[in-house]
């Protein structure tokens, strides 16, 4: 899966479903594994889409405060 087409919203929506599957406790162990790796890289990924929001924000607030 390539988590760089996602947006935010749909990135943390595949991650909240692997988080519930995974607590179900109905995956083989296997599949557990693979949806760990991924939640993991989905993480990263939404980390990263809010970070570079956040600088954003501070760079309008930077730029607003000197006009």
């Amino acid at each position: 899966m390539d988590t760089e087409k996602l947006s935010f919203e749909e990135a943390y929506k595949q991650l909240t479903e692997l988080v519930q599957k995974m607590e179900s406790a109905q995956m083989s162990l296997a599949d557990s594994v693979a949806a760990y790796e991924q939640g993991i890289k989905l993480k990263a990924y939404c980390e990263q889409l809010l970070k570079e929001a956040e600088l954003k924000i501070e760079t309008l607030k930077v730029t607003s405060a000197g006009e």
